[in-house]
């Protein structure tokens, strides 16, 4: 039974995941190149900033080390989980250089030990990454077989930044890509003893693991994309809105809810290149990639049509406020951040832009200076802005009321993508709302909708009269 388990990469999801199997009543050991997270580990502190890994890594210090051995970490424990960083490279697949360079330190070690040991890769790759590019390298550096001397797995976690532990801890599900049954048994028996949720585990080849993680993140990036494609018609129909129309859909146990909710498009460290990996994937494997060519374009068009709308609006001394920079809520990541895309663009078009995020004073500064002003409150975002973005579902916009936007100017805008305040603010007189994926102008969409079916004329739908 696995008493001991060593974490290799201790950025947001192998701290976090060190973390959580200390709370779950296991010693573990991380390692880590930076020797400043190695300090922090081992005074008790988290190394990176994520919800609860301070008071995780904390209340659990007895049971966490640090080191930057491979060596120790490998002969101090019964299995090893790999997270290190997988970059995308210039075809759109994942760099294995990190990984590559872990897998020799590990296979270093294994070839100290004379017992046992289960090497699980946690890290994104593409299929074959495992048994074809870092197997060999185990192996070589050991002088050991996989499967008689050590287990070798593919279990990648999914997860989203900002709830990373408790996604970890209550998974829908375990995916295990296995070498061999042993490895893959072991590795379920220790996720028996970790999940709070009783998740299930599927098991399978590397190579059918391999496809199954990035496939996850491919198919709700389409989905996503979907929504967004449903709320751009539902704003050119009479009475048109994406909430019901998703609400309902959802309800088809074939689709579901989830990540139906049109809005901004996807972003993140993850969506994006993992759709566009799965199209790389495709291509090489001569497979029709469009679908995945398809669905990253609309999702990059999303933030350019809401700029072209509001560059009409954009005048000389207008100040647009922006409410949200990262990708998402929780979060203080900017990777491919469609809010902060839109207010770069804006900025260049001629306004004065000013943006608040409750997560700003943790963002890359680098990538905040020049082209707009950061405020420390949403009230002086919205006290200095005649128009006001609310670019994420963040919870503390969903709190505002009708007179926190009364700051001076006759009138507001407040182009609301995600009708968080649909029901505060769209009769408030002083306010023109504008709810992304609901109809604007019911007497315009009724009249492309009789154009469309009766050319204009009410008796050609019947008669065939022109």
């Amino acid at each position: 039974m696995i008493d001991k388990i060593s974490v290799i990469g201790l950025g947001k999801l192998g701290a976090s995941m060190a973390a959580a199997f200390a709370s779950r009543g296991f010693d573990v050991i991380g390692v880590d190149v930076n020797q400043r997270s190695i300090e922090l580990v081992n005074e008790g502190r988290a190394p990176v900033q994520e919800t609860g890994l301070d008071e995780l890594i904390s209340a659990n210090r007895h049971r966490i080390r640090a080191t930057a051995s491979h060596e120790e970490a490998v002969l101090g424990s019964d299995i090893s989980f790999v997270i290190v960083p997988t970059p995308s490279d210039e075809r759109g697949a994942f760099s294995l250089q990190y990984a590559a360079w872990a897998f020799k330190e590990i296979g270093k070690a294994l070839g100290k030990k004379n017992s046992y040991h289960n090497v699980v890769l946690t890290s994104t790759v593409l299929p074959g990454g495992v048994r074809e590019a870092l197997l060999p390298i185990l192996e070589k550096e050991s002088g050991k077989k996989a499967g008689k001397d050590f287990g070798l797995c593919y279990s990648p976690e999914f997860i989203a930044l900002g709830s990373i532990i408790r996604n970890f801890l209550n998974p829908d599900f375990t995916l295990i890509g296995e070498f061999d049954d042993r490895c893959g048994s072991q590795l379920e028996e220790l996720y028996s003893r970790v999940v709070e949720n009783g998740a299930p585990s599927a098991r399978m080849s590397l190579e059918n693991a391999e496809l199954t993680k990035i496939s996850v993140n491919a198919f709700v990036t389409t989905k996503i994309t979907f929504a967004n494609f449903l709320a751009e018609m539902c704003e050119k129909i009479p009475g048109g809105n994406i909430d019901i129309v998703s609400n309902a859909l959802g309800m088809d146990s074939r689709i579901g809810r989830k990540y139906l909710t049109g809005g901004l498009g996807y972003g993140g460290p993850c969506f994006p290149r993992d759709n566009f990996a799965l199209g790389f994937l495709a291509r090489e494997l001569g497979v029709d990639e469009h679908l995945s060519s398809t669905t990253d374009s609309l999702n990059r068009s999303v933030a350019k049509k809401v700029v072209e709308r509001l560059r009409p609006m954009i005048r000389e001394n207008i100040t647009v406020g922006v409410l949200g920079l990262s990708y998402k809520p929780f979060s203080h990541v900017l990777e491919e951040s469609q809010a902060l895309f839109i207010a770069q663009a804006i900025s260049r078009a001629g306004a004065r832009v000013v943006a608040y995020d409750p997560m700003a004073s943790e963002m890359p500064q680098e990538e905040l200076r020049g082209d707009f002003v950061v405020v420390d409150s949403v009230e002086e975002c919205i006290r200095q802005s005649e128009i006001i973005l609310i670019a994420t579902p963040d919870p503390a916009f969903a709190e505002l009321k009708a007179n926190n936007f009364k700051n001076g100017f006759s009138k507001v805008t407040v182009v609301d993508f995600w009708r968080i305040l649909k029901n505060e603010l769209e009769k408030s007189e002083n306010i023109r709302y504008v709810g992304f994926g609901l109809g604007q102008d019911d007497g315009s969409n009724s009249k492309r909708l009789r154009e469309l079916w009766t050319g204009g004329g009410p008796e050609e739908l019947v008669t065939g009269a022109k």
